[in-house]
């Protein structure tokens, strides 16, 4: 069950909330998921270069709220305000409705495991050996003060024929404790020999919530 269930799902309403926070119909309940995930998608697609691990999206009557985590809030903030202001024009325009957009500033990026299993992918497409991003990673993660890590590379690693799966693992990872807060994250690199997929469970103190 630990290793075939998403640690975030399997925690829901356990150790974990929900990602969107708001009431709807059954008319019009289809409607905003789908709303819900198009604006994660435009704003994932936007703000690539912010290392955004979590949009947090709740709504009042038509007005929605929309929070962005990241790690770079200069990028998404821009000089002055302006990059945020045009993206809040563009959101609003796209969606026929007032979107409100808050910056929250992720603290410790290394103790985020989307950011990490990114953070892993981007050194794959610069061709930097898988075991050397790994072992950075791991190292950086347990000195902030994580109590386990676990990463996990699939995919025709370092230009190999034939596509394999590699892992490494420090500290404590109990994938079946519910209580335990695990965090889960997923990346993509896309190199020249094809797509390398990079898995990272993190084991965190229950203080250390993004």
């Amino acid at each position: 069950m630990g290793q075939k269930v998403n640690p975030k799902g399997f925690r829901l309403a356990v150790r974990r909330d929900w990602e969107s926070r708001w009431y709807a119909n059954k008319a019009d309940y289809a409607k905003s998921v789908n709303e819900d995930y198009r604006i994660r998608e435009f704003l994932s697609e936007k703000l690539k270069a912010a290392a955004v691990p979590r949009i947090f999206i709740e709504r009042a009557g038509s007005r929605v709220r929309v929070k962005i985590y990241t790690a770079r809030p200069g990028v998404v903030i821009g000089q002055k305000g302006a990059s945020l202001e045009a993206l809040k024009a563009e959101l609003s325009k796209k969606f026929g409705k007032e979107i409100l957009l808050d910056i929250q500033e992720v603290k410790k990026p290394d103790l985020v495991a989307y950011l990490v299993a990114e953070s892993i992918a981007l050194q794959l497409e610069r061709r930097i050996s898988f075991r050397r991003a790994i072992k950075k990673a791991i190292k950086s993660s347990m000195d902030m003060g994580a109590d386990g890590i676990k990463i996990q590379c699939s995919g025709r690693l370092g230009g190999a024929e034939i596509a394999r799966t590699e892992w490494q693992r420090k500290g404590r990872i109990p994938l079946h404790t519910l209580r335990e807060n695990i965090d889960y994250g997923f990346a993509e690199a896309h190199t020249l020999y094809g797509k390398i997929g990079v898995k990272c469970w993190l084991c965190l103190k229950p203080e250390d919530n993004i």
